[in-house]
């Protein structure tokens, strides 16, 4: 791996993350960059506001993410760059900064889990929908350990989906992690090709499992708890909006509730 996008708004949550993918990036040799979509505080944005007062608060802002990058790269003995943008789209600056930077990743935090979160998303949920770059989402509780097994939960596995393998086979020869492979299969959902399956992860030692179950989201928890599993991957689904009043992507709510971080693999 080469770059690491982390997006930081300060919070709990996305320190927690810059820390996990500073741990990341230092085992796998890649560089960081942070961005931050500097928006304006709420009792400002309701004032009248002269534009030098705009400007000093984003000028701060900048200082700040200039001093947490000099500080992760001296704690961490990494190359350590940022980004930073006003009132920007976070998702489509993530995808901007992504093909700038020819990046690997994008490191986001997730907060704890919550029936709103769960129903409607957040940020992190949002770029995982959004965005055709591959998203590590870190909840909040998560600390780097290494990657010694990791899950690779699937519904169907196509051929279009192959290359997908390519990013798994990587993260499983940095690390030097075991893989499983997880295809819970619901009654009207067809089983996977696993001569696909096969060919996709040539080279790789993996083991598999099928499940026979409705309850899709409760056995990949049950699934990373036996492992037990330090990082899920999943690829996510995409849906119209009209499909998605429907249906609820299931990266998206593993990302929301999950113990552990999860890699959303788009295959587009």
């Amino acid at each position: 791996m080469r770059t690491i996008i982390v997006a930081l708004d300060f919070s709990h949550e996305s320190e927690n993350a810059l820390n996990y993918a500073a741990e990341f990036a230092k085992n796998s040799g890649a560089r960081l960059v942070l961005f931050n979509s500097f928006s304006i505080p709420i009792h400002v944005a309701n004032s009248i506001m002269p534009a030098e007062t705009l400007k000093h608060l984003e000028q701060e802002n900048i200082e700040q993410l200039d001093r947490k990058a000099q500080e992760i790269g001296e704690k961490f003995d990494l190359e350590v760059g940022y980004e930073s943008g006003l009132l920007m789209d976070v998702s489509r600056a993530l995808e901007k900064i992504y093909k700038k930077y020819e990046a690997d990743l994008i490191v986001m935090g997730m907060g704890a889990q919550s029936i709103a979160q769960d129903l409607f998303g957040n940020t992190t949920t949002e770029a995982i929908m959004k965005l055709s770059y591959p998203v590590l989402a870190v909840p909040a509780k998560s600390s780097f350990s290494g990657i010694h097994k990791i899950l690779f939960a699937i519904d169907r596995f196509r051929e279009d989906e192959q290359l997908i393998s390519e990013k798994i086979k990587e993260l499983a020869r940095v690390f030097e992690a075991g893989v499983e492979v997880l295809h819970v299969k619901a009654d009207n959902r067809k089983r996977v090709s696993k001569e696909l399956l096969e060919n996709a992860l040539a080279e790789l030692n993996y083991n598999y499992m099928e499940i026979e179950s409705e309850e899709i989201i409760g056995e990949i928890e049950k699934e990373i708890k036996k492992l037990p599993a330090d990082i899920l991957v999943m690829i996510p689904h995409k849906y119209s909006f009209w499909e998605s009043l429907i249906h609820r992507s299931k990266t998206r709510m593993m990302a929301s509730r999950a113990a552990v971080p999860v890699l959303s693999l788009p295959f587009s």
